[in-house]
């Protein structure tokens, strides 16, 4: 397993990872790779939408309410006809399918990881 090169911790505070919760899940056929749209609750910074590939491990209805970690100061991405907004941030497996990342406790939407 390669590691990335080393990066100085000004690089890392460029990073602006959030807690968030999933508030709702739809299908994204358009999508190259089996997809979900995601809206996605991060307290005062609002709801962010974004597309995750993680269709192989999550059904639909068993996101709803699920608090995630994403990175939200990446510039709009369009994929197809949508505009992600943030990174939902997961463990690739094996096989390439996403496991995703969470608090281990319930924690307020919107606050920083540091």
């Amino acid at each position: 397993m390669n590691i990335k090169p080393e990066i100085s911790w000004q690089d890392f505070e460029k990073i602006d990872i959030r807690t968030g919760t999933i508030v709702s899940v739809s299908d994204f056929p358009k999508a190259r790779n089996p997809s979900y749209q995601l809206e996605i609750d991060f307290g005062d910074l609002g709801i962010k939408k974004t597309s995750a590939q993680i269709t192989e491990l999550y059904m639909k209805e068993n996101l709803i309410g699920k608090q995630i970690l994403a990175v939200v100061n990446f510039p709009k991405k369009q994929i197809a006809n949508f505009f992600s907004e943030c990174l939902v941030l997961g463990v690739y497996g094996e096989n390439k399918e996403v496991t995703l990342l969470s608090t281990s406790l319930p924690v307020e939407n919107g606050f920083q990881v540091g």
